[in-house]
């Protein structure tokens, strides 16, 4: 009951903070440049600020306390957020972002349960799974559409491994994600900008890393995959796209998910719900084999079908003009470079 109520207060506060952070964006100039008109990018920032709220009242209070992990957990993810708040105001390089985000990492990491070298492969997964979601921001509501399914995942993980603190934060992130997405979805009144994904992208890998400590580590490899399989993809999907055409890997281009889809006629919003679904089906199989519901082979197909789709979206042209134009494309479109 008070958990609910936890998450209903992260939803209408993260609302509330969106259209209210709105104005001061735009008059301050955070905006990501669109075709016919500036977006606004603070959207993230109200779901940190809202999830923040959330949690630090419910650990004062004793209504809904984090414990001492899940709380130096959070407060990690808050600096990874500001490292995100900073690139959306002036350009950051790409290693002082992922620098950080590896540091706050490394303060995470269950390193009892791990050992180092799982250690120091659970940092590299967790500043890959948080690339991975800065990636997705590049059409409206994708990064708060999969987050909110992937939060939900790794929430029932943590909630079957009782870990209480650990579910109701997750439980609060998904609530403030869905307030978030009464702005973005398409049309979008305002972007999530890169405070919001990388601080998603962290706390979800971040709480993943945690639920499956003291688990085997080739099943534990194949359930992270599957929470995180679109994310995932989309990385794979433009570094080999960038490798093969001889493009410089940082540099920003059409060639996500959701561009090479939007090529092949899909709506923004029919990309959103694909992309989506495709979260659903990979959370759903990880947490089934979590619990061991399903077997560990069971994340192989996720795996196959990340890679179908990855080979298949490969042969998409993202570079050269488009092939068709919906009658939807417009002034209120908006689907990254990035």
């Amino acid at each position: 009951m008070l958990y609910g109520i936890a998450a209903t207060t992260a939803l209408l506060l993260a609302a509330v903070l969106t259209a209210l952070l709105r104005a001061p964006a735009l008059r301050l100039g955070i905006v990501d440049r669109r075709r016919h008109r500036p977006l606004p990018v603070l959207g993230g920032a109200a779901v940190v600020l809202a999830v923040g709220l959330v949690a630090g009242v419910g650990g004062w209070t004793g209504v809904a306390p984090l414990g001492g992990e899940v709380g130096r957990l959070l407060v990690a993810g808050a600096g990874v957020a500001v490292l995100g708040l900073v690139a959306d105001v002036r350009r950051v390089k790409t290693r002082f972002l992922f620098g950080g985000t590896a540091v706050a990492a490394a303060l995470v990491v269950p390193y009892r349960e791990t050992g180092v070298l799982g250690g120091l492969l659970a940092v590299g997964w967790i500043v890959f799974v948080a690339a991975g979601f800065r990636a997705l921001d590049h059409a409206d509501t994708l990064v708060g559409t999969v987050g909110v399914v992937t939060a939900f995942g790794v929430g029932a993980c943590a909630a079957a491994e009782v870990m209480d603190g650990l579910a109701v934060l997750l439980s609060v992130l998904a609530a403030a994600l869905t307030g978030f997405l009464m702005y973005g979805w398409h049309p979008a009144r305002m972007a999530f900008g890169a405070c919001g994904s990388l601080f998603t992208g962290f706390v979800l890998a971040a709480a993943a890393v945690v639920t499956r400590a003291g688990h085997e580590l080739t099943s534990s490899v194949g359930v992270l995959f599957a929470l995180t399989a679109v994310a995932s993809a989309d990385v794979v999907l433009v570094v080999l796209s960038r490798r093969l055409s001889g493009r410089p890997l940082l540099r920003r281009g059409p060639d996500h998910l959701a561009h090479r889809l939007r090529r092949l006629g899909l709506t923004p919003q029919g990309v959103t719900v694909l992309l989506g679904a495709g979260a659903f089906c990979g959370v759903l199989v990880g947490v089934l084999v979590h619990l061991g519901w399903v077997a560990e082979s069971g994340v192989y197909w996720v795996g196959a079908g990340a890679l179908v789709v990855v080979l298949a979206l490969l042969r998409v042209k993202s570079y050269g003009p488009r092939r068709t134009v919906s009658p939807q494309v417009g002034a209120q479109l908006r689907v990254r470079n990035g």
